[in-house]
């Protein structure tokens, strides 16, 4: 994952991660504390929020469909990576078939046989 450029239109204080030109996680920090937004799906959205009290509707997104994730302390970094990964997989999927840089399915299981 990598910064691209268009970070300008959100405001110096803020990091952008697009795939394809399409974001699918913003960074900053609202009233001193660090937050990241990522794209999830509504229904796991709705039931993130209701299990995780570091977990609200997105900042300044669509509530449906983004949440904002609060850092510090009770934030396992299994849950940060599956966050992360399941937002990027998200906007993969919505792109053409030619543009997605991998495949939005099967990303992250294994083809290898059982040794």
């Amino acid at each position: 994952m990598r910064r691209e450029a268009g970070a300008e239109a959100f405001g110096p204080d803020w990091e952008v991660f697009k795939v394809r030109g399409k974001v699918f996680m913003l960074m900053t920090e609202v009233p001193e504390r660090p937050v990241a937004i990522l794209k999830a799906d509504p229904g796991e959205a709705q039931a993130l929020r209701e299990n995780n009290s570091h977990i609200t509707p997105g900042y300044h997104m669509n509530k449906k469909h983004w949440i904002t994730l609060e850092g510090g302390t009770g934030v396992e970094r299994k849950l940060v990576r599956e966050l992360v990964t399941d937002s990027y997989l998200l906007v993969v999927a919505r792109l053409p078939k030619a543009e997605q840089p991998v495949d939005p399915h099967t990303y992250g299981t294994s083809t290898r046989a059982a040794r």
